[in-house]
């Protein structure tokens, strides 16, 4: 057996350890979705896990609905402080320039 046979065999069996392992997993993932699916809804079928989430993902849309306004209050309040606290800031730097000049004398 040359190094090209033994190479093309170890990929082959590298190629297929990776897809056992993706088969493995997609079935672990697929369990656990359908352990959280929900009730049985007539003729045994179980609720959609996705309608779920989806219902999930929109009270939490609407829950959160009402942030966008008051985050725009929020930064109007915060503009005005940033404002003030410039002026103390060039105040501050007008009196420490102020002190330098008379600690020169």
């Amino acid at each position: 057996m040359n190094a090209f046979t033994l190479l093309a065999l170890l990929s082959v069996i590298a190629v297929v350890a990776l897809f056992l392992a993706l088969a493995g997993f997609l079935f672990a993932i697929n369990a656990e979705l359908e352990r959280i699916g929900g009730e049985s809804k007539g003729y045994g079928a179980k609720a959609s896990f996705l309608s779920k989430i989806r219902m999930g993902v929109r009270a939490i849309e609407v829950q959160t609905g009402v942030i966008a306004p008051q985050v725009t209050k929020l930064n109007g309040g915060l503009t005005s402080v940033r404002d003030g606290l410039a002026a103390i800031d060039a105040n501050l730097a007008g009196v420490i320039a102020n002190v330098s000049r008379q600690e020169a004398r």
